[in-house]
């Protein structure tokens, strides 16, 4: 192998062992979900993602599917989506609840959380706005990846009586089938205000941030 090919080369197999070491099997998936099926959560936590280009992408679906599929399935009795405008103008939250509510979720059954600007603090503060609005039992939903990832900060920082629920693999690959791009008014969701993160806060900032370092525990109290 080239001398210029090794580094790339090593990097790749590094980013490849750290994504499948912090990502649930497809088994571990479906056996969380099994053990909450017979559960119905108050509020399930989905965390938001960036609105870039005008449209969905494909994590953004496949996040509000799945959040979707909690909700017919009886799992879910409320969604919250969180995400503040982070990366773009939108703010991420509400984005996800127009297109929750595009692909047939009720309007009354979306709320949403607009601080959280790393995925640390949105489940820190939407499992605060939830409690303080009166719901008790809680759960996450998102990508394998970044469940298992947020699994320990939850647990330890937040509260151990969260669930976590991540995409089954199978169950998103049939859901695939019936996902739309609905069209939805996005200038609902933008910030005249907004600064990127990354022009606001440094590197180091934003490290602690990831880590759940900067949070305002004082919100939603």
């Amino acid at each position: 192998m080239r001398k210029r090919f090794i580094i790339p080369f090593i990097f790749f197999v590094i980013s490849v062992v750290i994504i499948d070491a912090c990502s649930y099997s497809n088994r571990a998936t479906k056996r969380l979900l099994k053990a909450s099926a017979s559960t119905q959560f108050d509020m399930v936590i989905v965390p938001g993602v960036p609105f870039e280009h005008f449209t969905w992408s494909r994590t953004m679906k496949g996040r509000i599917y799945w959040a979707k599929y909690l909700y017919d399935k009886g799992i879910a009795k409320n969604l919250m989506f969180s995400g503040s405008s982070v990366a773009t103008p939108y703010y991420e939250a509400t984005i996800m609840a127009l297109y929750a509510e595009a692909i047939g979720v009720p309007r009354e059954h979306i709320f949403t959380e607009t601080r959280a600007e790393h995925s640390t603090e949105n489940i820190y503060y939407s499992y605060r706005k939830a409690k303080k609005l009166g719901f008790h039992k809680i759960a996450i939903a998102s990508d394998p990846f970044q469940t298992k990832l947020l699994g320990r900060f939850t647990r330890k920082k937040v509260s151990p009586d969260i669930a976590l629920l991540p995409f089954v693999i199978d169950t998103m690959r049939v859901l695939e089938a019936t996902m739309t791009n609905p069209t939805i008014d996005y200038k609902q969701a933008f910030n005249k205000d907004f600064v990127a993160l990354n022009k606001r806060e440094g590197f180091w900032k934003r490290l602690r941030g990831t880590r759940g370092l900067n949070m305002d525990t004082a919100a939603y109290r």
